[in-house]
């Protein structure tokens, strides 16, 4: 008698336990709690989908915190100062912005989506060696450069309310990520290249998966009711330019490989993807700052391979 009612409080331990389990405690990990699968994609079907979904543990991603998790506080102050930049760049920080974009239109869901260069998964990397500029940078430099570069205008200096405040935004995102730890999902995807891409049949699967939102001219649609884009211009005056990671082929096609078309990532193979930015590539943007005149006219742009 004595052994079945150990064996029963036992039992009713086991199964607080399991209940618990199932629980997430805000900005913690618990990768096998998620079950990507469980969220195939619209049109994909479920054996495409584990095809084509990373293989590797796919869905263990870090979560960050909610935004009504943002601190009353100093802190919080400039946390919230930094999401409004982030999401309303044109707004917030138009002093340096030279083009038509947001941070958000390549960091989608405020910074918050795996493999759409999420800020959590960024942050806790820096100081990092970057191939770009052949140096160990901070993270505040980082940021300075996606201005001059994804945004086509002024680096903000290193003491401006704006690089404090997107810095503060990404620490505070990252609460509770390891420190230098490459977590699942940071930056973009990563694909295989069967063969080398054909701009050709990129431009038609531009025309039949990207024209009726970025526009058949690449130019993006914008708001009817205000300033800003609705959809992004890929190219033209209002866009990144040549200097920009997503000017490259190579960042392009791991983006659209996971984000496009929007809410259908994961619907292109990784070689139309390819195809598909290389035509992207050949079409006109700003020049690339980091040249001259003669160089951006005379030579062909960075990233085309």
């Amino acid at each position: 008698m004595t052994r079945l009612i150990y064996s029963l409080i036992a039992l009713s331990g086991l199964i607080a336990q399991t209940g618990s389990a199932t629980e997430l405690q805000q900005g913690e990990v618990r990768p096998a709690a998620y079950d990507a699968r469980a969220n195939i994609p619209t049109g994909l079907t479920r054996e495409k989908a584990i095809r084509q979904i990373p293989a590797i543990n796919p869905g263990e991603y870090f979560v960050p915190p909610e935004v009504g998790d943002i601190p009353t506080s100093k802190y919080g102050d400039m946390v919230k100062l930094g999401r409004n930049i982030f999401i309303d760049t044109q707004h917030y920080a138009k002093r340096y912005v030279g083009n038509g974009l947001n941070c958000s239109n390549c960091h989608l869901q405020e910074g918050r989506k795996p493999f759409a260069g999420p800020l959590w998964a960024a942050y806790p990397m820096y100081p990092e060696f970057r191939n770009k500029t052949r140096d160990v940078v901070t993270y505040e430099k980082r940021v300075q450069d996606c201005f001059r570069f994804s945004m086509n205008g002024i680096a903000p200096t290193l003491d401006s309310p704006e690089i404090k405040a997107i810095t503060a935004y990404s620490h505070w995102l990252s609460k509770g990520a390891p420190i230098n730890k490459e977590l699942p999902g940071r930056g973009f995807a990563r694909l295989s290249k069967p063969r080398d891409p054909t701009p050709v049949n990129g431009e038609k699967l531009y025309k039949e998966n990207c024209a009726s939102c970025h526009g058949i001219d690449g130019k993006g649609q914008k708001f009817a009711n205000r300033g800003g884009y609705m959809f992004p211009p890929l190219w033209g005056g209002d866009s990144f330019n040549h200097g920009a990671g997503m000017s490259s082929v190579k960042d392009c096609a791991q983006f659209t490989k996971a984000n496009m078309p929007l809410g259908k990532g994961w619907t292109l193979t990784d070689m139309e993807a390819w195809d598909v930015c290389t035509y992207i590539w050949l079409q006109d943007r700003p020049w690339d700052p980091r040249f001259g005149w003669f160089f951006n006219i005379f030579t062909p742009p960075t990233g085309g391979n």
